[in-house]
């Protein structure tokens, strides 16, 4: 049972996090590398489609268990601490009214150019080659 709540907090924090990366890319103090990495983490984030599918086995949960985590982290660590403190005040609030985390079109827009990018490069490598 411990676990299980451990593994529900971090998945809050997760999603906390996520939401903080949103509203640190509008804050005005956060340098602009940290704001770029923000811009496709939150874009990423907040996307309702995701770029490994879920439903594909082991691989479809890895982005949302090692991917996603890992680049939040890393963004948050980049983040000035005054900035980051106030920026999940922020979200904590958006949390609470909201209910849940903001979606995001240009997220979306993003996987789905992707995946027909590979589907193109997939097609052109495979055509050379037969």
């Amino acid at each position: 049972m411990a676990l299980f709540q451990s593994i529900r907090q971090w998945a809050s924090r997760i999603k906390r996090d996520a939401v903080t990366l949103w509203f640190a890319y509008r804050h005005p103090d956060t340098p602009w590398f940290a704001k770029a990495l923000a811009a496709f983490v939150v874009a990423y984030a907040l996307s309702p489609i995701d770029l490994i599918p879920d439903f594909i086995p082991v691989l479809g949960y890895v982005d949302d268990v090692l991917l996603l985590p890992a680049l939040i982290a890393l963004n948050i660590r980049l983040i000035p601490a005054d900035v980051l403190q106030e920026c999940r005040a922020q979200a904590d609030r958006w949390m609470k009214e909201q209910g849940s985390k903001p979606r995001s079109i240009a997220g979306a827009v993003i996987v789905v150019a992707i995946w027909i990018g590979l589907a193109a490069g997939l097609w052109a490598w495979f055509n050379r080659h037969h």
